[in-house]
């Protein structure tokens, strides 16, 4: 557990609730309640893990369902959060999905993904553990490529000449001057027979690894190849690293890992609601076994993978839809059970439109900036440019459909679209958007609406 906990919560386990907040707040702009509802059940993770005795066992993820109409922030919370928590996180769309029996993937694909990210994880982190000692054995490889060592040397001067010119193509190795010289190497090749297998659990997985059965079972042929140095490293440096890690301790911990502390980020989940009326068939039928599919998975049951058996009662799960043609009562009630906390995401106001165009460290300003400085054009916004942005597309979504934040890519990249194309007249000068150049340009769409429903 130890292990588990030294890869799981390097970060998220240093961090507080309030400080997870804060770095959501770094690219997301408003959503409070829901960013703290997300901070605390990450925090809760790291918690577990450091409970000890019986009651151990029995502290569940407690599963979040956010609600909130499109472009609120529901999906950037899920980008936010992969990037910043060091457990097995992956994100899927509840859409992808199809009852078992339909053709389409089954939900305990999404699982058998998690388990992959968990195992990959620890593979990386064991690779920086032996990456030194792996890069050494791989110079060593190439220098005997170039110059074999003999075990028979005439005299003791032959010898220590023989060293020391091998000392000299190692510093020229590691110095990297002889890349583009030609190296004879042995490489490991794995013949597996083709083979098409089919399961209940769908045909993107079967229970056993049929490569990994039959590899036991025919040993690798090694074949000599002549390559330039530079790429036969990466052949040797993945030969070293499979030598040097332990295959069945990386499965053992990968599975671990993907059980106590993954994440999995179920986005569109109204789309598979009934949206409220009684369906006896068609996609109907199948929506409806898609949540009583889901069930299990929330509740806790065992997947087969091709590293394992692995259970899914610690996993947290973390839903999301916009609800706008449905509502959460319309899921199974067995489902909304399993969503015990429901978090609801306000809709933009413009005030937040004008803080997202410009606060957040990846906001749409600093891109377009970033961009054209590429062509050494400065590009400048006052602030009553970016007030008129926000008002444009605020109301836009007022009047057309209401697509949230996304608005504003579509409201900048018509008002950039002329100073885009001819960048390169700009060279060296600065380029200032000023209120009434954001009316001038946009002025005519965002008034007349039927342009605007089909240009912005």
């Amino acid at each position: 557990m130890d292990s588990l906990i030294e890869i799981g919560g390097d970060r998220v386990g240093g961090l507080t609730p309030r400080q997870i907040v804060a770095e959501l707040d770094k690219y997301i702009v408003g959503q409070d309640a829901a960013k703290r509802s997300v901070a605390i059940a990450l925090r809760n993770r790291m918690r577990r893990m450091q409970v000890e005795g019986e009651i151990h066992d029995e502290i569940r993820p407690k599963n979040i369902l956010m609600i909130g109409p499109t472009g609120v922030g529901k999906t950037e919370i899920s980008r936010r959060l992969a990037r910043l928590t060091d457990c097995p996180f992956i994100k899927v769309e509840a859409t992808k999905f199809t009852e078992v029996g339909y053709v389409g993937r089954d939900v305990e694909s999404m699982i058998r993904d998690l388990v992959d990210i968990g195992i990959d994880m620890v593979r990386e982190d064991e690779i920086l553990q032996v990456e030194e000692e792996a890069e050494r054995i791989v110079t060593n490889q190439l220098v005997d490529g170039l110059l074999p060592e003999s075990v028979e040397e005439t005299t003791e001067e032959r010898a220590e000449s023989a060293r020391r010119t091998r000392e000299k193509l190692r510093a020229k190795l590691i110095s990297g001057d002889l890349e583009e010289r030609y190296i004879e190497i042995m490489v490991e090749e794995q013949v597996i027979p083709q083979m098409e297998l089919f399961s209940q659990d769908g045909m993107d997985h079967i229970g056993v690894d049929m490569g990994d059965m039959l590899s036991g079972l025919l040993p690798p042929s090694r074949k000599k190849r002549r390559l330039r140095i530079r790429d036969a490293r990466p052949i040797l440096f993945e030969q070293a690293l499979d030598s040097l890690i332990n295959a069945e301790d990386v499965r053992t911990r990968g599975l671990n890992l993907a059980e106590q502390m993954g994440i999995v980020f179920l986005d569109e989940l109204d789309k598979v609601a009934a949206g409220g009326r009684e369906e006896t068939g068609g996609p109907g039928v199948s929506r409806q076994g898609v949540q009583r599919d889901l069930l299990p998975l929330l509740e806790g049951t065992t997947v087969r993978t091709r590293y394992g058996v692995v259970t899914t009662e610690n996993i947290l799960f973390i839903a999301a839809g916009a609800f706008n043609m449905s509502k959460p009562s319309d899921l199974i009630p067995e489902l909304q059970g399993r969503l015990p906390i429901r978090v609801e995401l306000d809709s933009l106001t413009a005030d937040e439109f004008e803080r997202i165009l410009s606060e957040p460290k990846d906001a749409l300003v600093k891109q377009y900036r970033a961009l054209l400085a590429t062509e050494e054009v400065e590009l400048a916004f006052d602030e009553g440019a970016i007030r008129e942005i926000a008002a444009i597309a605020f109301d836009l979504n007022q009047t057309t459909e209401n697509i949230g934040a996304r608005r504003l890519a579509t409201v900048m990249e018509k008002l950039m679209e002329e100073i885009s194309f001819s960048a390169e007249e700009h060279a060296g000068q600065e380029v200032r958007i000023d209120q009434e150049y954001v009316r001038t340009r946009l002025a005519d769409i965002s008034q007349d609406p039927d342009l605007s429903r089909y240009i912005l």
